[in-house]
Parts: C-alpha cells; sequence; structure tokens
C-alpha cells in the first residue's frame, strides 16, 4: 500500500524572490490605493467649487489654479477672425472640431479664450464648418479649464491655417498678438448657434487607480500560489 505524505522545503533563493516580488506588488497595491484616495479628495474638492457662487472674471491677469473648475462670467466682444478650429474632438463617435474663440474683455485690453462647442467636420475635411458670427457686446459664462489639454496628434504640424491639433496659449498669443489670460472658458450659456456644448461630467478617475490597485494584490496572491505549489513535493512510501 503507498502513503502519500507532503515535502515542503523551499530554496532560499525561492524564498528570497517570491518575497521581493510579493513585496513589490504589495506596495504597488498601496501607491494606487494612495492615489485613489488623493483623487476622490480632488473630486469632493471639485464639487464643492461648483457649488460656489459665479465669479466675474477681472480684466487684470488671474492664475489658472485660482480659477480652475470654478464658474465664471465675462463681458466682452468676440475678436473678429481669431477663431480657431481644434481638431480631433468627437461627440458620440463623429469626428469634429472644438471652436475656440477669444473675448476682449470689456474696457481692456486682456483677453481670454473660450471654448464655444463642439461641431462636426462634415464630408469634406478641405472645408471648415461655418460659424456663427457674433457681433457686439455679449456675456459668457462658463467653467474654468485649463487652456491646453491632452489631445490625439496625429503630426508634428499643430498649426494648420485655423486649424489646431493641439492649442499651445503662448503660441497662439505669439500668432495673434493678443493678451491672453492664463485659463480657457468652457462655455454652458444655452444658445442656437449651431454648437454642442454637452461637456464631459469633470472625473478625477479614483475608480481607475482602484482597479490597478486589485491587480497588484492579485499578482501578490499570485505569486504565493505559486511559490507553495512549485515547492510542494510529493513523497511515496510503501507500508
Amino acid at each position: 500500500m503507498k502513503i502519500l505524505s507532503y515535502n515542503f522545503k523551499p530554496k532560499i533563493w525561492a524564498i528570497i524572490v517570491s518575497t521581493i516580488f510579493v513585496v513589490v506588488f504589495i506596495q504597488l497595491g498601496n501607491w494606487q490605493l494612495s492615489r485613489a484616495d488623493e483623487k476622490d479628495a480632488r473630486q469632493q474638492q471639485l464639487e464643492e467649487l461648483a457649488k460656489q457662487p459665479t465669479l466675474n472674471l477681472p480684466a487684470s491677469p488671474v492664475k489658472l489654479d485660482d480659477l480652475l473648475y470654478r464658474e465664471v462670467e465675462v463681458v466682452g466682444e468676440y475678436v473678429a477672425g481669431q477663431t480657431i478650429y481644434l481638431d480631433n474632438k468627437t461627440h458620440n463617435g463623429v469626428a469634429g472640431y472644438h471652436i475656440v474663440s477669444p473675448v476682449r474683455i470689456a474696457n481692456s485690453d486682456m483677453h481670454v479664450l473660450v471654448n464655444r462647442g463642439w461641431i462636426a467636420t462634415g464630408t469634406n475635411r478641405d472645408i471648415l464648418p461655418s460659424i456663427p458670427e457674433v457681433k457686439g457686446e455679449i456675456k459668457v459664462t462658463g467653467t474654468v479649464i485649463p487652456p491646453t489639454q491632452r489631445a490625439l496628434v496625429l503630426s508634428d504640424q499643430v498649426v494648420t491655417g485655423s486649424v489646431w491639433s493641439v492649442l499651445y496659449i503662448d503660441l497662439y498669443q505669439e500668432q495673434t498678438g493678443l493678451n491672453i489670460q492664463p485659463i480657457m472658458i468652457q462655455q454652458e450659456d444655452v444658445l442656437e448657434d449651431g454648437l454642442i456644448r454637452e461637456w464631459v461630467r469633470l472625473d478625477t478617475g479614483s475608480s481607475k487607480n482602484l482597479g490597478y490597485a486589485f491587480q497588484w494584490y492579485s499578482f501578490a496572491v499570485l505569486t504565493v500560489i505559486i511559490f507553495m505549489v512549485l515547492n510542494v513535493k510529493r513523497n511515496r512510501t510503501k507500508n
């Protein structure tokens, strides 16, 4: 009769390597959890900012960090001939542009860029979609966002006429000669101008970090399981 017994005698190098992997995976998981906590705190801060009263954008220079994600309003006039088309913007899976125009703030030489909304490219990309011209004094209400944002860039050429793949505010100031505030207003006014302003709700993305943390912890558990399986030897003895 054969009797099965098990022997667990892992080699020192296997213990060391497995321990290192487990510790690294756990540390990476903990780091992702800390990032998730930071993003949750940031999300709460953004939600509090959204509840604050609307600010009147001053004509004097401002700082992006002081106004980021605050709702502001500005009174002034659109500057003719300086509107740009931010390329590679989609809405419901349809390719298009974000229309960005500078507003000269009333009674000053200071300007602010306004993202007026999205419009489809149309069937022929060589012909830009027409944008309604707005003359006279206007009041724009919206949320302050960074003027330069991550975007899909298909070539090294940033500017092609009025079409920009990425907006660099320094380059825009250089090309237009306008004095620009270091912010952009994401317009939220309800207007019948053919532009779509269904902005994606701001989300700091902590759920993604939680998913990564789960993956790293899973790797740590898997390492322990593999270590155990590879180092448990089955012995057979006869009785």
